[in-house]
């Protein structure tokens, strides 16, 4: 199965390091964020890899390569300045996705979720995509979905959790869809209306690196 890791964002709120660096070529201990995913992925089996890029796209294939040092295979995936947001960057790169179910991962996240827990057997041939939800963080206190007892993601739940930036999509999620700038939100409300997106919880390290201070909370902990 192919991953996708999401890397075209401006990361505004981590200037000015993101004047001169792609928020996740931002080093944090001993590697670059997108380094700890791709090992992550390369260890779980996905080692067919595609990445997009937009904001100083050049750097990604000039630091990476084609992959092989982390023993992957990268193909990019281009976008004009501005990128094209996340379901418009999806769309694009469908080509080099495939037909099959892949995986997608923002490039702007840490955590020691095992990828070796997400399989398209997971993904229940009604369903267009598989979540991977999180403990709230304190930015996001009140979540993005609840789960129903079918694990059937809700947005009417009591209980609510946060999107993780990891999930399993069939690319029929985005048929008849054009690669214009899009987010992924409307998307999953309307597959949460037909009741075709399902989730699981991990309660393990996450975060999203959004701003300098949650990077400096990251480097904190990979010190110790």
């Amino acid at each position: 199965m192919k991953a996708m890791i999401l890397a075209a964002g401006r990361g505004e709120r981590l200037r000015p390091l993101t004047d001169t660096t792609p928020k996740p070529l931002i080093q944090a201990g001993p590697k670059r964020l997108i380094e700890y995913l791709i090992d992550a992925l390369v260890t779980a089996g996905f080692d067919d890899l595609v990445i997009n890029y937009a904001h100083l796209g050049e750097q990604f294939p000039k630091f990476l390569g084609d992959g092989s040092r982390y023993g992957a295979r990268i193909q990019y995936s281009a976008e004009t300045a501005g990128g094209l947001e996340t379901a418009g960057g999806i769309i694009n790169a469908l080509p080099l996705l495939g037909e099959a179910p892949f995986l997608v991962v923002n490039g702007d996240i840490w955590t020691d979720f095992d990828f070796r827990d997400i399989s398209p057997d997971m993904l229940a041939a009604e369903m267009l995509c598989h979540l991977v939800l999180v403990d709230n963080p304190p930015h996001n206190p009140g979540g993005d979905f609840g789960l129903d007892p079918a694990a059937r993601l809700s947005t009417v739940s009591d209980t609510k959790w946060t999107f993780s930036g990891i999930g399993l999509y069939r690319p029929e999620m985005f048929a008849g869809l054009d690669n214009s700038k899009r987010a992924l939100k409307p998307l999953f409300e309307q597959a949460i209306a037909d009741m075709r997106i399902s989730g699981q919880l991990y309660h393990g390290d996450w975060s999203d690196i959004g701003t300098i201070e949650r990077l400096q909370a990251l480097e904190k902990q990979l010190s110790r």
